[in-house]
């Protein structure tokens, strides 16, 4: 049976598709990139916003009208916020909450009746990873979050902390190095929570992977800005702890962070970027932002611009606020109306432009290890352009003659020029 995976939203969702893809190789299935090519589909929805859960619905009907003959399975946020408007939607075959992720693969082969012997295995087979076309893989360490920022819908949804053991994952990573993975990004909803179930610490974690893997890089998914142990910068003595954090901040404005509460103020902000600064140089520190939260006034906006500007990031990811029934900002007073957000997104776009050249800019002329990755180019020249990513998480394009010899292989590069939304580099 060929199965195709499709996901909307966090990295989290990543990491589940993963688990998946791995699950149904398992069971002797394979994965395939195109979705009219699927007997079966399952799609990972999201609901942080409004418009996500706008998305999920699209992406449904899309695919079954694409693939109207192949079995539909829905899980995710919008999926369980929604549920019986999900079952309604055409095509849907089953709908799976969050609570049920973890036997996603064996309830949808059960109810679907497609759990019969499949016509070839593909053990070893091609990692599932490389079927969807990467060459890093999105672990999930941890699910849900104790804590209930007054914006946020995906706490209700995931429901409470839960932490995978340490070895589990660990004997995760190593399985997917020996099938060629080089790069493992660790995500959660709150990644930084990992271990408050068990006593053990993200620090724990973390100290693990590097000490009990030769997994070459580990990259640290979304991360909320506290509760980070006390030895956090020290790990990134490492050079196989990637020197990149998402760090989302939501808003620059102290009295607009009270509101949505958030638990990091803008000055203990500002003491963890520059002790990750300090310690290790071209230290990407990227974030999202909130605009237009409930009660957001000129002052707070212009203070919340001028915190980010003077904080300056890689890159931001910008939300203008959406009301989401069930969380407490949709009850706030003093809405703010649709142009004004407009107003101040395009504003911060302008910005988030400037800054983001800024720290390009600053990167070039550094020799830099790349993780080149299968997204190739054709140029007139007769050559092609591979893309990768360094360290630090900057996008690297370069010529070559033949990409297939460096895909998925980490090879140094010099970081030469600015090309739209890359940086040009060359072999060393």
């Amino acid at each position: 049976m060929y199965v195709h995976l499709k996901t909307l939203g966090c990295r989290l969702n990543e990491a589940e598709l993963e688990t998946w893809a791995q699950a149904f190789q398992q069971k002797g299935h394979q994965i395939t990139r195109q979705a009219e090519n699927a007997n079966l589909i399952v799609i990972n929805s999201c609901a942080v916003t409004q418009d996500a859960a706008r998305k999920s619905r699209q992406l449904i009907r899309r695919i079954h009208r694409a693939n109207p003959a192949a079995k539909l399975v829905v899980s995710g946020c919008y999926a369980t916020l929604n549920r019986e408007e999900a079952e309604q939607l055409m095509g849907v075959d089953l709908v799976i909450g969050n609570q049920d992720k973890e036997s996603l693969v064996a309830k949808t082969l059960t109810e679907l009746n497609m759990d019969s012997m499949p016509a070839m295995s593909t053990e070893p087979g091609e990692v599932s990873l490389f079927s969807r076309g990467r060459q890093r893989a999105f672990i999930k360490v941890q699910d849900g979050c104790r804590y209930r920022c007054t914006f946020c819908i995906v706490t209700v949804a995931r429901g409470e902390e839960k932490s995978r053991p340490i070895r589990e994952i660990v004997d995760e990573i190593n399985t997917l190095y020996s099938q060629g993975i080089n790069e493992a990004v660790i995500t959660g909803v709150h990644l930084g929570g990992y271990g408050s179930d068990s006593d053990q610490s993200l620090s724990d974690l973390i100290k693990a992977i590097l000490s009990d893997t030769e997994i070459p890089r580990l990259r640290l998914g979304s991360l909320e800005p506290w509760e980070l142990p006390n030895d956090f910068v020290e790990l990134f003595d490492n050079p196989r702890l990637m020197p990149h954090l998402h760090l989302p901040l939501q808003s620059g404005s102290d009295s607009v962070l009270r509101r949505m509460a958030r638990r990091c103020k803008t000055e203990e902000f500002n003491e963890i970027v520059t002790g990750l600064r300090t310690a290790v140089p071209h230290f990407n520190i990227t974030t999202d932002i909130i605009v237009g939260f409930p009660g957001e006034t000129e002052q707070e906006w212009h203070e919340s611009f001028d915190f980010i500007e003077n904080t300056g990031f890689g890159h931001i990811h910008i939300f203008a606020y959406s009301r989401r029934e069930g969380t407490k900002a949709s009850t706030l007073p003093n809405q703010i109306p649709e142009a004004v957000k407009k107003q101040r997104s395009r504003e911060l776009h302008e910005l988030t432009e400037t800054m983001k050249r800024q720290f390009q800019s600053e990167n070039i002329g550094r020799t830099t290890p790349v993780l080149w990755e299968s997204q190739t180019e054709p140029l007139d020249n007769g050559k092609h352009r591979i893309f990768g990513y360094t360290p630090n998480y900057l996008r690297v394009g370069c010529e070559v003659d033949e990409p297939e010899a460096i895909e998925n292989r980490i090879i140094d590069a010099k970081l030469m020029a600015t090309d739209n939304n890359h940086l040009v580099a060359t072999l060393v």
